[in-house]
């Protein structure tokens, strides 16, 4: 990157993150939903959908689900 050989001359702020891609497993277990539900909120519109990797290989991206989770975890605080 050009600010490793001339630093930050204009003092520009930039964030680095990561974006990792999760398996059906991982998301079975962060979100404590059967592989069967997971796939029909999908259809639904209701909960992200996966990127396909490959020909039989799908995966869903960890910040989505993440954000899934907390809309479920600010629906519950609502509802108090």
């Amino acid at each position: 990157m050009l600010h490793e050989w001339f630093g930050n001359p204009l003092n520009i702020k930039y964030e680095v993150f990561t974006m990792k891609l999760i398996k059906l497993r991982t998301v079975m277990e962060c979100t404590a939903l059967a592989r069967s539900t997971i796939y029909k909120l999908m259809d639904e519109g209701v909960f992200p959908k996966s990127v396909n990797l490959g020909v039989r290989s799908v995966a869903w991206v960890e910040s989505e689900i993440q954000d899934w989770i907390l809309e479920r975890i600010e629906e519950r605080d609502l509802l108090k």
